[in-house]
């Protein structure tokens, strides 16, 4: 009996545009990574990081759906400290509901959501030949779409 193909995932990245050349460059990473092992995927962009938790759960209903499924969810933003106790609730609220999401439904994410405090240390993880975080996010997903497969979830 000849060896069944390997499906290749199909991911959706979520990118939130407030700070949208940040944002871009992060794509970029995450794209790279897909498109070099042949992954499907496609892209929804979004207001602001507080807003990607409720796009990839509206994916998810779409799923239950019968609509567009995906094997596994990255999330790209950044969020830069500023004066105010906003940077706080942005970080917090967004990581928690990613978390609780991810938990609670057992989906692989990549979350590649930069919490900086300065327009530097945003560059330094968003470009490819730096830290290329998008691009890590991006293998982040991969892996937990390989190990709930393994696991049998």
């Amino acid at each position: 009996m000849a060896a069944q193909p390997k499906s290749l995932p199909n991911l959706l990245i979520v990118t939130a545009n407030f700070y949208e050349d940040i944002s871009n460059a992060l794509l970029e990473g995450a794209v790279d990574v897909l498109t070099k092992i042949g992954a499907t995927f496609e892209i929804v962009k979004v207001p602001g990081v507080l807003e990607i938790p409720a796009a990839v759960s509206m994916a998810m209903a779409g799923m239950r759906n019968g609509r567009k499924n995906f094997d596994g969810y990255i999330t790209l933003g950044c969020v830069i400290r500023g004066e105010t106790s906003q940077y706080d609730v942005v970080c917090n609220e967004s990581s928690r509901a990613l978390m609780d999401i991810t938990v609670q439904h057992n989906i692989a994410l990549g979350n590649g959501i930069q919490t900086v405090e300065n327009s530097d240390q945003a560059w330094a993880c968003a470009k490819k030949d730096d830290k290329n975080k998008g691009g890590a996010a991006a293998q982040a997903a991969l892996a937990m779409i390989s190990l709930r497969k393994e696991l049998g979830v």
